[in-house]
């Protein structure tokens, strides 16, 4: 359908200028599938994983965590980078109990979207999960994160994405996508 979908550009040169704990900046010079030379900044950031997770009557976890990008608390659904090695169903459990201290009885990929491909190699797989509606595990955070979780109404989290006060374009996509295609599957 679309003339060039899929297919690669070529990396002609390639320069690091920032290599930190997530992510490294590279410069690089691009020839595209229609034959432009361009220079452009890119993110090289590793995959993760976004995870709507429901308990058997229709409610679902909510985080509330800091976020230096917007230098606030934010709310979003339970997510984290994919560790080496691991599988996105594997980081999402594991992201789930270190976050919630829930647990998955049940994980199904959804999709993978990209986060700004524009500039950003960084993608994230949308997980939809099932878990029991009590905490099972003690939540293990990160040294650097501290994670406020709660279940709430399934319509309640539509609500706050309405209202504008769920902003994390990965929740707002995986609930999305959930809506479209998943949904009537349930």
């Amino acid at each position: 359908m679309f003339k060039n979908e899929g297919i690669s550009g070529k990396i002609l040169a390639q320069k690091e200028i920032y290599r930190g704990p997530i992510f490294t900046l590279n410069k690089q010079k691009i020839k595209t599938p229609d034959g432009l030379t361009i220079d452009r900044d890119v993110i090289l950031h590793g995959s993760a994983v976004t995870i709507l997770a429901f308990t058997a009557d229709q409610h679902v976890l909510l985080n509330s965590e800091y976020r230096v990008g917007v230098n606030a608390e934010s709310l979003s659904l339970p997510a984290g980078l994919i560790n080496e090695g691991e599988t996105p169903v594997q980081a999402a459990k594991r992201e789930l109990i270190e976050e919630t201290g829930y647990q998955a009885k049940k994980i199904e990929i959804m999709t993978t979207s990209t986060v700004s491909a524009g500039f950003s190699t960084e993608k994230v797989v949308l997980v939809l999960a099932q878990i029991e509606s009590t905490k099972t595990k003690q939540q293990h955070f990160d040294s650097d994160e501290f994670v406020n979780s709660q279940l709430i109404r399934y319509s309640h989290l539509k609500q706050l994405i309405a209202q504008g006060r769920v902003r994390s374009s990965q929740a707002i996509a995986t609930v999305g996508y959930y809506e479209m295609f998943c949904k009537d599957k349930q």
